[in-house]
């Protein structure tokens, strides 16, 4: 189940209280106080991890309680604190505050953290009131309440290229010949209802990641049919990649869907219609393919790539393309000193692992064929005469 949007009480836990306790031992007839120190309450934190790829694990949740601390004892025994619970969600989810609106923070690269939720502190036992004026205190402190915020956690799928174009236009049968994603694929509109995520590999050292959004219709930027719901998701793409039916089955005219999809970008956010993009025209197997190709080059003064999902005809040629575009972008990133998203767990930093002594040094030539009798040993006796 795709989730892109929940909403959730979250609640840190409290702080364990003080304890008011005096020390009582046999002949010790003034012991004092010995009252220990409550634990702190859990924090909540929110961790964005690549392999998580949707909300779904809050979907059924209103609310997420962390643990409480422990109350403190005496013989001046602190209370146990809470551990604090990570929760884990997709990298380019937005925390948003429910009640007024603001963005609290925006978890867009993996590995970034924060605490939306502080735990309470633990309150002081008797042991800590005490001094030269007040040899036998008896006040303590309660725990502090832990946090409780009410957010909205909003998915924006983050890829390197997203997909756009009418109902039908060919996107998922595209993605599914290029990537190893398997989005369902029918005849009729609206077949995605949630973008899909692949990886494009055209060897060893190059990749990128491609989104399939869902098809766009006249009306999207007012919020028409799931509009919003589809238009958040290709905000973070670097490029676009406009694909355009030769022969919609309504009869439309295929240029007038390419402007209305246009004019619904610039609607929504003009920084979006200002991206850059890349336009095909699917199904080049059928006759009009090649005329509506230069129709739309004619009109927009751009070259424009024919391929076909279904023969694969053009499909090599648009992948390169794409991937130039792809490392201009990366490229003009790194300059301008922006971090470059990682999207996928293959590009993460991985540590190198120790080699175990008995396979480093001279012992790693060892074996039942090479034993320690069969090489010649060096001793070095430099420093041997040195005073």
């Amino acid at each position: 189940m795709f989730v892109d949007r929940v909403q959730i009480e979250l609640h840190a836990g409290k702080g364990g209280d003080g304890c008011s306790s005096m020390r009582r031992e046999k002949y010790i007839p003034r012991g004092g106080p010995d009252g220990g120190n409550g634990g702190h309450g859990a924090s909540l934190i929110l961790e964005a991890r690549l392999g998580v790829n949707s909300l779904a694990a809050f979907a059924n949740r209103k609310f997420i309680r962390a643990g409480n601390g422990r109350q403190g004892q005496g013989a001046m025994c602190h209370g146990r604190k809470a551990e604090d619970q990570t929760l884990y969600v997709p990298p380019g989810t937005l925390v948003i505050d429910a009640e007024q609106g603001f963005v609290i923070k925006d978890l867009k690269h993996h590995g970034d953290s924060f605490v939306v939720a502080r735990g309470g502190k633990g309150g002081k036992g008797n042991a800590h009131f005490k001094s030269s004026t007040n040899q036998a205190p008896r006040e303590f402190q309660r725990g502090e309440e832990g946090e409780v915020r009410s957010v909205i956690l909003e998915l924006r799928s983050i890829a390197d290229v997203g997909l756009i174009g009418k109902p039908n236009a060919g996107k998922s049968t595209l993605l599914s010949r290029i990537t190893s994603a398997r989005p369902e694929i029918a005849d009729y509109p609206f077949t995605t209802k949630h973008p899909n995520l692949g990886i494009v590999e055209l060897d060893e050292a190059r990749s990128f990641v491609l989104a399939d959004i869902p098809g766009l219709i006249e009306g999207a930027s007012d919020g028409l049919g799931l509009g919003h719901e589809f238009l958040k998701h290709i905000e973070r793409a670097g490029l676009l990649v406009h694909l355009v039916e030769p022969e919609p089955s309504d009869q439309s005219d295929p240029l007038d869907n390419y402007r209305a999809i246009r004019s619904e970008l610039s609607q929504y956010d003009q920084a979006l219609a200002d991206r850059d993009e890349i336009l095909v025209v699917t199904k080049s197997e059928m006759p009009q393919a090649a005329e509506v190709a230069e129709r739309l080059r004619e009109e927009t003064d751009r070259p424009v790539l024919l391929i076909s999902a279904m023969t694969g005809a053009g499909l090599n040629e648009f992948t390169e393309a794409v991937m130039t575009r792809v490392q201009q972008r990366r490229k003009a990133q790194l300059e301008a000193g922006e971090d470059v998203p990682v999207l996928r767990e293959s590009q993460l930093a991985t540590e190198k692992r120790k080699v175990p002594p008995h396979l480093r040094g001279a012992t790693a030539q060892l074996s039942n064929e090479h034993q320690a009798k069969d090489f010649d040993t060096v001793v070095d006796t430099s420093d041997e005469d040195a005073p």
